[in-house]
């Protein structure tokens, strides 16, 4: 009894040591976020936008007010400097989206084997980044298909690639797939290095692209169908994109897991922006998946 007695008065002491805690999320200032590009044979764009509340209301209005408009953006190659020009995207539902780039009939696009500085004055300061599109050293060889295992449904299909990657360490990769005439999407993990396969031609299953803004369907996730055609677009990187999607798509992956731990994302943009300038060598590579 008297062991009960004092079990009771630890719990109920217990209990009155509990204390309610009110947590009030820090009031950060936009900040400005970068997605910025630039490929081989193609124009640059830049996307330029504000950071947005954790608990915001995001809606068509507020995505469209996020874009930062009137920006000063110029692109140098190390031998000629271009201003780029902001243009607009009109979408159904009301929204629109933003992007700077190249003026009508400029022809400055990107090079294998150069290197590449931006600058952008927006909100009366100044941001600057700096990336490379390599050489195309690292090449996929071949494509193939096969039925997809384990699968009763006999029209979905894998994707095979064949791929050789050159002596020596960093050669840094990230592909998309399109499917018929849709858009490239990236893979859910869409960066790898060659820590493991330096040096060596190999044979991997290459998943289908995802659109982040669906929700992830696991039951068809990684597999084309019968009768598609598809194009892998399959890029070198250097390492600092390689560093910035690798930590993206981890975080990304992290939200809502009680157990991941935490990460930072690591972009190339100073003065405290978010987000990043990457370059792409590209290749591309087709095929059709029989019916």
């Amino acid at each position: 009894m008297k062991k009960g007695f004092c079990l009771w008065v630890l719990i109920m002491g217990l209990l009155s040591c509990e204390k309610t805690l009110n947590i009030e999320p820090n009031q950060q200032s936009p900040k400005l976020v970068v997605d910025a590009e630039i490929e081989n044979g193609k124009a640059p764009l830049v996307a330029l936008s504000h950071s947005l509340d954790y608990f915001s209301t995001i809606d068509t209005a507020t995505l469209n007010n996020s874009f930062v408009h009137n920006a000063t953006v110029t692109l140098s190659d190390g031998s000629q400097t271009i201003p780029l020009q902001e243009y607009k995207l009109s979408f159904s539902g009301g929204y629109a989206a933003y992007y700077y780039s190249t003026a009508p009939g400029n022809l400055f696009t990107g090079t294998m084997g150069k290197t590449y500085s931006l600058t952008i004055q927006a909100d009366g300061k100044t941001y600057e980044a700096t990336t490379g599109i390599p050489l195309l050293t690292k090449r996929i060889d071949s494509l193939w298909w096969k039925p997809a295992p384990f699968q009763s449904d006999s029209i979905k299909a894998v994707l095979m690639s064949r791929i050789t990657d050159p002596p020596g360490y960093g050669n840094y990769i990230r592909y998309f797939t399109q499917t018929n005439q849709g858009p490239f999407f990236p893979g859910l993990n869409s960066v790898f290095d060659d820590q493991i396969i330096d040096g060596k031609t190999y044979d991997i299953q290459v998943d289908r692209g995802v659109n982040r803004n669906e929700k992830l369907d696991t039951g068809e996730y990684g597999f084309f169908k019968r009768g598609d055609t598809v194009t892998v677009k399959f890029c070198n990187i250097d390492k600092a994109t390689y560093d910035f999607w690798r930590t993206w798509e981890f975080s990304y992956q992290s939200i809502g897991n009680p157990f991941s731990s935490p990460g930072k994302v690591l972009g190339n943009i100073s003065n405290g922006a978010l987000g990043s300038f990457c370059g792409y060598a590209a290749q591309y590579r087709k095929l059709i998946i029989p019916k």
